[in-house]
């Protein structure tokens, strides 16, 4: 089977600011939702002041099927098995008086392939890519059918690269919207985008939508202090040839700290490689996930 994995997940992240709350201290599933969002609103009311985004973890053994060697003429031997972290935060810029929003908000993300364990190669990082986004956030608590309900609507324009010359470069710019519904301690975030054009002299991945598609939907689920997360990019778009999919599972092992599990199947794992298909099975710790 080509695809090994079903997808990757995300929680609205104005329910990641919360410091986290065991299933024992809450009453019911919705007060968990309203508590985080709560605390959301605290920490932004304060300019400035930075929270996580996406998750931060570190894969200690990140170990790849099909190590995309044809890319590199820097690395003669790229080992199958590596370092991957991913540091993100976000920090509101202005933050309006009303319950629901808006607010203006900048975030920065970085992911990191890390060729630790390869010492014949003097242990390059192999593949980064950085990713500031700027955007404008509401907080809309709109009830839909079924219990769902619309806790986050967003729009912005984020930027990403890989800080590579040529013929490694890669990046493209994006307006990009995320739109959160949620249900008791299920959540799920679609993301539209368009990318902004480039010309064609300057751009060094033209073909870069046929395989990352033109958006991607992410889910959560949290049971106990677990939190089991899905992706899928462009997999319909793509009928299912190019697309990307993520799993991931958080458990606990300190009052902090977490135990961290990711998979990922299909194109797209990292810019350098979004035309070139590859497996990975991650372990190691996470110290912010979506829930």
């Amino acid at each position: 089977m080509k695809y090994i994995m079903l997808t990757a997940a995300l929680l609205p992240p104005a329910l990641l600011a919360a410091e986290p709350v065991s299933d024992a201290e809450l009453t019911n599933e919705q007060n968990a939702v309203e508590k985080r969002l709560a605390d959301e609103r605290e920490t932004s009311a304060n300019p400035f002041v930075l929270t996580p985004h996406k998750p931060n973890y570190l894969l200690f053994a990140n170990v790849i099927d099909n190590p995309p060697q044809d890319l590199y003429t820097n690395v003669v031997d790229l080992q199958d098995v590596e370092v991957k972290f991913q540091l993100s935060m976000k920090m509101p810029l202005w933050v309006s008086t009303a319950k629901h929003g808006p607010a203006v908000v900048f975030a920065y993300s970085q992911v990191s392939n890390w060729q630790a364990y390869n010492k014949a190669e003097s242990s390059p990082f192999r593949e980064t890519n950085y990713e500031p986004e700027m955007f404008v956030a509401w907080q809309p608590d709109y009830n839909l059918v079924a219990g769902w309900s619309l806790q986050l609507a967003d729009l912005g324009i984020v930027h990403q690269s890989n800080g590579r010359s040529e013929p490694l470069s890669r990046s493209w710019n994006r307006v990009k919207a995320r739109f959160g519904f949620e249900q008791g301690r299920a959540g799920v975030l679609v993301i539209p985008w368009y990318r902004i054009p480039e010309e064609a002299k300057d751009d060094n991945n033209p073909d870069i939508d046929d395989y990352m598609g033109h958006g991607e939907i992410r889910a959560a689920y949290k049971w106990h202090d677990h939190t089991f997360s899905v992706m899928s990019r462009n997999m319909i778009e793509s009928g299912f040839s190019k697309g990307g999919m993520e799993a991931s599972w958080s458990f606990p092992v300190t009052s902090r700290i977490k135990g961290y599990v990711q998979v990922f199947s299909g194109y797209g794992n990292n810019l350098i490689e979004y035309n070139h298909y590859n497996n990975t099975v991650g372990v190691g710790v996470a110290l912010t996930d979506w829930l």
